[in-house]
Parts: structure tokens; sequence; C-alpha cells
């Protein structure tokens, strides 16, 4: 099953009075996507082309920067939100049994006024990126209503939890995303330039430079390549939204392969991390337990709140001679211990605690 291509005219960006003949309409169309593919391209959306263009355009810009300036704006250095900020190469590992993924990002997480952004070279750069984030917040919205429709609830439900995006009590992101040439004879064993995952949160935004590698699994278990598709957005459900649902709207695992062979071509993507206010509290919409009720940020932080860092042990400087020692206590859980994710979801699959390090073992 191919993912779907929806137009998104009726209710494009700066329409009002849309008549509620055609929001139905299409919030059918969009809850008919979600839940057979967890997927949906939108056309027509009122953000076109040269915008995302020009998003792309200076985040390259800043991409191709040294990263001696660029590492004073690295992820963790501002007070006011921990996840604003750039990523180094192969710094995440999204799918932790893969080798780090080879790509570089910078997240838009906060639109302080009192932060420093980058400016050298890239003189524009904190504009570009504001305007951008706030147009997909209306957009995003846009697609919350019809999909509170398609389930035939208020318009309002899932937006009464999403007040706050753009504030730093919500943890809402646009993530400008850079793939490096490969060179395929550095490239590690398993390594891919982004792992498989499903994201966190409500609904993720996405939009993709010409140059392929997205893949979605489909709900029978395979693969299927999300193409790039100009002037569309490509939206998927998130794994807070699939526990909210109760299962209805499917979140789905994607990851971005390596370019074939002797291809050295590098690829961008822009996505707009949807996340419901930090103290909302998220309980199944159709009224069941399923699911138990969970504040949204105790959600997203236990998703990977604990996270492993890699490190490494430099050679000494040129000339020292000196030894170096440590000593080392690694904790692990029991052999037979099966470790599920504490929050309750099914963002990673349980799995048998020696099982798990046995693999660690091999993948190394």
């Amino acid at each position: 099953m191919e993912i779907p291509v929806l137009d998104f005219s009726v209710y494009e960006l700066g329409k009002t009075n849309v008549s509620v003949g055609n929001l139905e309409k299409l919030s059918a169309e969009v809850r008919k996507a979600f839940t057979d593919v967890g997927f949906v391209y939108l056309k027509n959306t009122g953000i076109n082309q040269d915008e995302v263009d020009k998003v792309m355009g200076i985040s390259k810009k800043f991409f191709s920067l040294p990263e001696s300036m660029k590492k004073p704006f690295s992820r963790g250095g501002f007070s006011c939100n921990e996840n604003h900020g750039w990523i180094s190469v192969e710094t995440e590992s999204l799918n932790p049994r893969r080798p780090g993924d080879l790509k570089e990002a910078f997240n838009t997480a906060s639109l302080s006024s009192d932060i420093n952004w980058p400016s050298e070279g890239v003189e524009d750069f904190r504009d570009v990126q504001v305007s951008f984030f706030l147009r997909c917040k209306e957009l995003s919205l846009r697609v919350l209503r019809l999909m509170a429709l398609g389930l035939g609830l208020e318009a309002e439900v899932f937006l009464g939890a999403h007040k706050l995006i753009g504030s730093d009590v919500n943890g809402t992101t646009l993530r400008a995303l850079y793939y490096p040439p490969v060179n395929s004879k550095s490239v590690k064993e398993k390594q891919l330039r982004c792992g498989e995952h499903s994201d966190y949160g409500s609904i993720t935004l996405v939009f993709q430079s010409p140059e392929g590698g997205l893949q979605v699994k489909n709900r029978i278990g395979e693969f299927i390549s999300a193409p790039s598709n100009p002037g569309t957005v490509l939206v998927n459900i998130a794994d807070l939204m699939q526990r909210w649902t109760s299962d209805v709207y499917v979140s789905a695992v994607h990851r971005v392969l390596l370019p074939p062979a002797g291809v050295s071509s590098t690829r961008q993507s822009l996505a707009f991390f949807v996340q419901p206010d930090d103290e909302a509290i998220i309980s199944c919409c159709d009224g069941s337990n399923k699911y138990p009720p969970v504040k949204s940020v105790d959600y997203l932080l236990s998703s990977d709140i604990y996270v492993s860092a890699v490190h490494r042990v430099l050679l000494p400087s040129a000339g020292d001679s000196s030894t170096h020692k440590s000593s080392t206590f690694f904790v692990h859980p029991d052999d037979e211990d099966i470790i599920s994710c504490c929050i309750g979801s099914d963002k990673y699959p349980p799995v048998n605690s020696a099982d798990y390090l046995l693999s660690r073992f091999q993948d190394s």
C-alpha cells in the first residue's frame, strides 16, 4: 500500500468559513490515511515550495560552517530549553542497535528572544527558522482539528492540549536535518543515515529535498518508500497520539537509508515535531482505560529521558607517554528480565536482558 496524497486546498492556511461538508469529507480521508498507513501527503496546504527551499537554504549554510562555529550552539547549552540547538553527526542513534546516525541537525525548540542564535555567515537564520516554525504550527493545528472530526469528536479536543506551542512549556520542535555525503568505505556495519524509530508526540510534519532514502513501515510490516513529493508535506502519527486515540491512529516506524553505492549526494529534510503542552493530561479520547492517563511531559521524557552517551578515550598528547587507569562497574538487569518501556508505550519492543546484551556485543 502506497502513502496516499490528499488535496488540502479546501482548508489551506488563510482560508476561513470552510463548509461543514468539506471539513467532514477531508477529515474522513485523513482518518483513513492515518488508520491504514500512519502517514499521508498533503498538497495545497498553503505552505509553498519556496518557503521550504528558503529554510533548507539557510540551514545548509549553517551546516556548511566549520564545526568550531557550530559548536557554541550545541543542544544542551541553552538553559531555557535543553532540546534547542545543534546536534553533530553520529551523536544520535535513533535505533540503539545500530551505530550513530549519519546526520546532523539544528533544533528550533525555543522562540525565546533572549537566547543566542547563529548569525555569522547566516545572518537571517533565526528569522527564517522562527517564521517557518509558526507556519508549521498553524498547519498542524488544522490537521489536529481534522483528526478529531475524523473520530467523531469535537473539533477542539486535541487543540486544547496544544495551546502553548512555541513556548518553553511545550516541546514542539522544528528540526532542520542535513545528511552529509557518505563515504561507503568508512560506513560502519548496519549504519544508516537515520535508524528505525517512531516519533514521540502527537504528529510530525516532514518536508524533504529531492534525494530519496526515507522509508515507512506499513501495517503488514514491510518498509515502503516515502519519496520527496515537491509542494507537499508528509504528515505522520506519533506515539502519544496513538495512545491518545486507543490505537485508532497508528504511529509508523520509519528510517532513512544510505544512498546507493557510489552515490555521495547530500540530503536535507525539515521535521516539525508536534507535542502537547507539558502539563496536558493525555487520556484515551474514547473514554476507555486502554492506557492510563499520563502527563505529556512525563511521557516525552520517559521515552528517552535517560540518554546513553557515546564516549571514548583519546591517545595522550604527542610526546606524552603517561599511562591511564580506570575502574568501571557495569550494572545490568538479571539475564531473564524482560525489559519494556516503563511508561507503557511501545516505542521499543520488550526484550530479554541477556538477548539485548548479546546483540550489542555482536553489533560491536
